[in-house]
């Protein structure tokens, strides 16, 4: 990487104290000035509303990554093998579809609607198990494989024009970049875009920003780092705990970049050196994210 290139530097700071075991799976809801996020591992969906600095949590039977705004209201939560429609008001859960139910190693990961209206999921061993993970596209209420044998798949995330997808294998260390049709399905094979594979801290999720540029997390370097469109660093964005998982833009606006983290896998002399790790952290830019649309099944 070019190490000549300026880098702008932020600090983020505590928005919700919510210790979670495993944050993930930040999601702006505009419609309701919403933002969610899931402790995987801890089976529970939080939220917060900027606006008023309400937060909460719901509590859930199975690990969710993701809940993402519905087209014509509601969630769909992506959960361990199913994919649910979730009413906020009434905590009520409909299963819509299941997934890699015959394979009990396996849960959700990371996940992300393209623009195009359509889900990026992903899954990966429990325990992460070598090659046990896959990746699917949820189009239009039908769920599509499109890559198997993966073992962390983090970093899902769409360019504006809907050209390209990046993706990465955590354990590669690598940030793929896939070219995609004009109906949003991967061509040809992914490209390596960005290499943290000598670098401190491996990358996880992302998400992209109004003028092209990637925000990935660095799990275990206590940064959210800004990649321009050669996949070098820009910015950075650093964190009081080491385990970001990833950002995600909100506020009317979009200009509040939130990242969730994680204290998965702490001893407890580690607890103590990071006693907020797992939390919400925040941090105000004077750039703005990447519109999402919500979901759509039909």
């Amino acid at each position: 990487m070019n190490t000549d290139i300026s880098v702008s530097t932020w600090q983020a700071e505590l928005a919700v104290d919510s210790r979670c075991t495993l944050g993930e799976g930040p999601q702006w809801d505009a419609i309701n000035q919403r933002l969610y996020w899931c402790d995987i591992l801890g089976k529970r969906l939080h939220w917060l509303s900027p606006a008023t600095g309400e937060s909460g949590h719901y509590q859930l039977d199975h690990m969710v990554s993701l809940a993402t705004p519905l087209e014509g209201g509601g969630l769909l939560l992506v959960g361990e093998d199913r994919l649910c429609r979730f009413d906020t008001h009434s905590g009520s859960v409909e299963t819509f579809c299941d997934f890699e139910t015959d394979n009990p190693i396996t849960r959700s990961n990371d996940a992300r609607v393209d623009c195009h209206g359509s889900l990026w999921l992903s899954t990966m061993g429990k325990k992460a198990e070598k090659g046990a993970g896959s990746l699917y596209r949820l189009h239009r209420g039908k769920l599509t494989r499109l890559r198997s044998g993966l073992t962390i798949p983090n970093a899902i995330c769409f360019s504006a024009d809907g050209c390209f997808a990046w993706l990465t294998d955590t354990v590669t260390g690598v940030v793929m970049r896939w070219a995609l049709d004009s109906e949003g399905w991967p061509k040809g094979e992914p490209q390596p875009w960005a290499d943290f594979s000598s670098t401190l801290g491996n990358p996880d999720g992302a998400v992209v920003d109004s003028e092209g540029c990637l925000w990935l997390a660095l799990w275990g370097a206590g940064q959210v780092v800004r990649l321009n469109h050669n996949g070098e660093i820009i910015g950075r964005v650093e964190l009081p705990v080491s385990q970001p998982s990833c950002s995600a833009f909100a506020g009317p606006d979009l200009k509040t970049l939130y990242i969730t983290t994680a204290q998965e896998g702490f001893s407890a002399e580690q607890l103590a050196q990071e006693p907020t790790a797992g939390s919400l952290y925040v941090v105000e830019l004077d750039i703005a994210g990447l519109a999402e649309p919500p979901l759509r099944l039909e």
